[in-house]
């Protein structure tokens, strides 16, 4: 029995999600999306909305909302105003057969547009304007042409959804409805699994943008995971589009996915933005996180990855300033010695036999083994797990700190990783890589490498604004943060986020 007879949620808050592929929209979500929109868009009744991955239709249904109430003294009779907003000005195409029906029950409040209780009386036909076709990949050398999908896994029979979403799997997206849209927005789908090692996918989301912006809307604004900030895999290209397109107007950026998506975890955290067609200019970038907003108008081209926090973006132009080289040049490429993570070796060491450290501990393998990286085998070398032991924002701690890196290991002469390791640092002279790891443990250095996460891994380009500094000499926060003149504000800052890290036994 219920003890609060008032509450009546809105149904769209409560659907669980299909997965973390295809994430539901809540409304206030939706509504906050929305408001990054001019005001007097909802007083036209010529402008056109598109959302081209319809889930439960609630983009449409709160855009019906507003133009219902910014039309009123427009078109002055209530179901004259209604018949004209979604027989004209809203238009959707669902993502799966189920997803259809919902929209349509959400929008049109009927699973068919002419159906007996839809609110609108001038379709002639079930879909109305939500439409959905089924669509087939298209294979080539098995992978589709479109998306990339994985012939082996998405190639299936007529009783399950091929998942190729007809949006993106056209190279004439304005033929679809054959008309001009002013405003496109949505929540497109993430990923899709690429048939590779466990539960291994591949980025789709940046497809639906670059489709969209083929349609040269007025106005295109989108809810993405954040990862493209950095790029990654896939991701290079559509970075580098994004940094120098001026039309960006303004970015929203949640650095923990749960903050607008309730139990939904994605690493990197999510971002909505805001395209203009004729803007020109600095984005105007908001970080929100549970207890502070901070914007900033900048340029996205400034550096090579969008830095989320705006106080950051400061930090890393003092250093900038006063630094010509950056650890970056140091790290070695991902699988530094050309061990993949399977490798193990024989349990007694052997004639010219070097020790590997993996993840199931020590083996022994051949010195001709080691492919890349060979003049280091006999160095010593600092060594951290390339896995970023935050989850890139998954993880939610009660202090809201982070730990950035794993603890390190020194690795001595004739000793290797595998790949499951990353090797920051590499010098004949112990004392020096000994203050190198120092370094990095510093909260300075780890913030820096902070700023450029948005998956769970840590690579060569992570390291992009840690400063290269003098191994000769012992570096602590307290001399680092003078060196690069921080104010007590910014020091505060990176306090707050960095969690202590303590000397490793290794």
């Amino acid at each position: 029995m219920l003890t609060n007879s008032n509450y009546n949620p809105d149904v769209l808050s409560c659907l669980a999600n299909l997965s973390s592929d295809e994430v539901f929209t809540p409304p206030q979500l939706v509504n906050s999306i929305l408001d990054l929109l001019p005001k007097d868009i909802w007083r036209s009744k010529e402008a056109r909305f598109l959302d081209p991955f319809c889930k439960t239709g609630v983009f449409l249904r709160e855009i019906a909302k507003r133009l219902d109430a910014g039309l009123e003294k427009v078109i002055p009779d209530r179901q004259e105003r209604i018949n004209h907003i979604f027989s004209k000005q809203l238009f959707g195409i669902a993502i799966t057969e189920l997803t259809s029906l919902l929209s349509r029950r959400s929008v049109y409040c009927s699973k068919t547009a002419d159906g007996r209780y839809s609110v609108c009386e001038t379709f002639d036909n079930p879909q109305g304007n939500i439409r959905f076709e089924r669509i087939e990949h298209t294979w080539a050398k098995g992978k589709c042409v479109f998306c990339g999908a994985s012939e082996a896994n998405y190639e299936r029979g007529e009783e399950l959804e091929t998942h190729a979403y007809e949006f993106i799997h056209t190279d004439n997206p304005e033929e679809i409805f054959n008309m001009k849209f002013d405003v496109i927005v949505g929540n497109p789908p993430y990923q899709l699994s690429d048939g590779g090692a466990g539960a291994s996918a591949m980025p789709i989301y940046q497809k639906f943008v670059e489709q969209a912006k083929k349609l040269n809307p007025r106005y295109l604004t989108m809810i993405i995971p954040a990862r493209w900030y950095a790029g990654g895999r896939g991701l290079d290209g559509f970075r580098k589009e994004m940094r120098e397109d001026k039309r960006i107007k303004a970015i929203v950026d949640y650095p923990k996915s749960r903050e607008c998506f309730q139990g939904v975890d994605i690493a990197g955290g999510v971002c909505y933005f805001l395209w203009e067609r004729d803007y020109s200019g600095d984005c105007d970038f908001t970080s929100i996180t549970e207890d502070s907003v901070a914007r900033e108008k900048r340029s996205l081209s400034e550096f090579d990855v969008i830095i989320r926090a705006n106080v950051g973006a400061d930090i890393v132009r003092k250093i900038m300033k006063k630094t010509a080289k950056m650890m970056s040049d140091e790290v070695l490429k991902v699988s530094p010695f050309g061990l993949r993570s399977y490798v193990r070796g024989k349990d007694r060491s052997f004639r010219d036999s070097v020790t590997v450290i993996t993840s199931a501990g020590k083996g022994y393998i051949p010195r001709a083994d080691v492919v890349k990286n060979e003049d280091l085998i006999d160095s010593f070398k600092l060594c951290i797990g390339y896995l970023n032991p935050d989850r890139a924002g998954v993880n939610n701690a009660m202090d809201g700190m982070v730990n950035v890196t794993t603890k390190q290991k020194i690795l001595s002469p004739g000793e290797v990783v595998t790949e499951t390791y990353i090797i920051p640092y590499a010098n004949t002279d112990k004392i020096q890589v000994l203050n190198s790891a120092s370094y990095l443990r510093t909260k300075f250095a780890r913030f820096l490498i902070w700023l450029t996460l948005s998956s769970m891994h840590i690579a060569q380009n992570n390291f992009q604004f840690v400063p290269m500094l003098d191994f000769t000499e012992t570096w602590t926060d307290e001399n680092l943060y003078k060196k690069y003149g921080l104010t007590k504000d910014e020091i505060a800052f990176i306090e707050s986020k960095i969690r202590p890290m303590e000397v490793s036994n290794e």
